[in-house]
Order: structure tokens, then C-alpha cells, then sequence
């Protein structure tokens, strides 16, 4: 199987899915070298090169350049699902959907509910978050939690180039908006994707690990980091169980509070920030519903409660890491003080 990055995995995904449906667009900023720009088109490919060459593929009335106005683009893109056309419209960075966020949470997300299931809003809306590259405050947060909360809207977090463009088909396909969050930090890693198109179905949770001992259940770029600290758990005699759940809405509580009951430990690792997170979340799924089969207290790894800092130093301090992972599985064999680091 050839090998691909998680940046060629997403163009690929939006390129077959435009070669197949002639109603597949494509908006955002730069994604076609910048609007009215001089100089050579698709010269960009997005503020991340995601989109590079789909331009010269599908031409400026499938690939639409937009201007520098998140309310007008996304509202844009919100219309046109409503009359037909599947758009996928690139918000440059997740911080930004407080400009957009009414056509989202109050039109897309509830059209199908208001009118009795008659309307369909097959929209999908690419955007980047995480910790990365000194971003700071203002360019690096993990606000899925904030979109999960919002009902009619579905949130996928990919967590591997093959996660991406499987989860991609699926969204483009899907009849319903979707927020597509890609991590920042994962657009040059490489993994295994087939050339085929495939599709991922929302709401199946990928158990990437199976042990006795601990269950992690981990998001988006998280799911590498606890891969790894199951491999240092591993060293200690410690088995564990790695749960990608792909998706936050719909979510697979099915296969968490299953693979939690076989273990009787949760350790769950969100980028995002603790209070009213997924971890928060997870944790209330699995005490309010088995919490007769736990063995210790659920542990949790986060984000602090704190804005992203700038410098580097405490930006890699602000990260879940590896480390803080490994605690935690420690703790909840009691082989370690109660972690819980938020």
C-alpha cells in the first residue's frame, strides 16, 4: 500500500469525491493563489497546501477563492448546501468560527430539525487546530468540545493520513454538516493510503490496541501520543487498550464503556482544555453508566485551563505529552500518584 502524508491523504479525498460529484465544491482562503492577486494561480493551495493543484484540475467555478471574511464565506457556503451543491468551505484556523459561528449553530446545524427532516445541508467545514509551532492564543486551540456540544452538527478528528481521507469521503458524502478538524501538527506525518476512494462510517470508534489492564480512549493527534505511551505501559507490565474515536458527534459509547467494562480503568487524553471537554465527558459516560465495574478512578490528561502560551518552553509544557500519558496509566494501576492533569 502506498505510503502518503496526511496532507496529500485530505487533497486526495476532495479530489476524488470532485472527479465523482459535479456538485462537490471547494471555498476558502488562498485555495486558488489568493482573490485578485497577481501572480501565478494556485500558487498556494491554502494557507497549508492542502488544496495545491485542485485549482488547475477543477477551474475558479468548482475552486473559489474567497475574501478575507469568515461570516461571508461560511454563510455562503451554508446557502449554497441548501440549494444543492455539496461545498467544502477551508476555515483557516478553528480559533476563527466566532466570527461564523450563527450560520453554523444556529441555521446549518438546525435546518433539518426545523423543517421536519425535509432539508438536507451536505456542507462540510475544513479547519486546523492545535498546539503548533508557536501559534499562541489565538491560532492553536482545540475547540472541538465547543462544536460537539452543538446538536445537528457532526465533529470528526483524524488521527492518521489513513483516518483522513476515509473520514473526508465520509463527510463529503454525508447529508449533514460536518466540521472537519484536521491537527496542524499532523499534515507531514506518513501512513498507508490506498489510491482507492473509501469511506469511514461516522460513530465507529477504532480500537487500535487491545489489553487487560487500562483502557485510553484519545483524540485526533493524541491517539499517537497514547499509542506510544501504551508501548512504555507495555515495558512496565502494563496492558493497555487504545480507543480512536474518530468521531465526538456521533460518538461510539458503545465500544468505550465496552472496552472500559473489560479493563475496569479509563485513562482519556484531549488536547482541548479540561472543563466542559471530551474528557469530562467520557469520564461521565463511564461512571454514570458502569461505574460498578471500575477499578480505580478514571484519569484524565489535558490541556490546563489556560490560554496557549507563545513560548516554545511552555508550549510544550501546555501539551499532553507521553510522560504525563504513562503517569496516568501508572495511577490508575495505583503504581503512580493520581495524575488527573489539567
Amino acid at each position: 500500500m502506498p505510503r502518503k502524508s496526511y496532507r496529500q491523504a485530505i487533497n486526495e479525498a476532495m479530489r476524488q469525491e470532485m472527479e465523482r460529484d459535479p456538485s462537490v465544491i471547494l471555498m476558502g482562503e488562498d485555495v486558488s493563489g489568493g482573490t485578485a492577486a497577481a501572480g501565478e494561480q494556485d500558487a498556494w493551495g491554502g494557507p497549508f497546501g492542502v488544496t495545491k493543484g485542485l485549482y488547475t484540475q477543477f477551474g475558479p467555478t468548482r475552486v473559489l477563492d474567497t475574501h478575507l471574511a469568515e461570516m461571508s464565506f461560511i454563510g455562503a457556503a451554508v446557502g449554497a448546501a441548501a440549494t444543492g451543491m455539496r461545498p467544502i468551505a477551508e476555515l483557516m484556523y478553528i480559533d476563527f468560527i466566532g466570527v461564523c459561528l450563527d450560520q453554523l449553530m444556529n441555521q446549518a446545524a438546525k435546518f433539518r430539525y426545523m423543517f421536519g427532516g425535509k432539508a438536507t445541508t451536505p456542507l462540510v467545514i475544513r479547519t486546523s487546530y492545535g498546539v503548533s509551532g508557536n501559534g499562541a492564543a489565538q491560532h492553536s486551540q482545540a475547540l472541538y468540545p465547543i462544536m460537539t456540544h452543538i446538536p445537528g452538527l457532526k465533529v470528526v478528528l483524524p488521527s492518521s493520513p489513513y483516518e483522513a481521507k476515509g473520514l473526508l469521503i465520509q463527510a463529503i458524502r454525508d447529508n449533514d454538516p460536518v466540521i472537519f478538524f484536521e491537527n496542524r501538527a499532523l499534515y507531514d506525518t506518513q501512513g498507508e493510503v490506498p489510491d482507492e476512494p473509501y469511506a469511514i462510517p461516522f460513530g465507529q470508534a477504532n480500537v487500535l490496541r487491545e489489553g487487560d489492564d487500562v483502557t485510553i480512549v484519545a483524540f485526533g493527534r493524541m491517539v499517537s501520543f497514547a499509542l506510544t505511551a501504551a508501548e512504555a505501559a507495555q515495558k512496565l507490565g502494563i496492558s493497555c487498550t487504545v480507543v480512536d474515536p474518530r468521531t465526538t458527534s456521533p460518538l461510539d459509547v458503545e465500544t468505550i464503556l465496552e472496552t472500559v467494562g473489560e479493563t475496569g480503568r479509563l485513562v482519556v487524553v484531549d488536547e482541548a482544555t479540561p472543563r466542559c471537554s471530551m474528557a469530562t465527558d467520557i469520564v461521565s459516560l463511564v461512571s454514570t453508566n458502569i461505574f460498578g465495574q471500575l477499578k480505580s478512578a478514571p484519569q484524565v490528561v489535558t490541556a490546563p485551563h489556560s490560554p496557549v502560551p507563545f513560548s516554545p518552553v511552555l508550549e510544550s509544557l501546555y501539551l499532553p505529552s507521553v510522560e504525563k500519558i504513562t503517569g496516568a496509566i501508572l495511577a490508575a494501576v495505583g503504581r503512580g500518584p493520581l495524575v488527573n492533569a489539567a
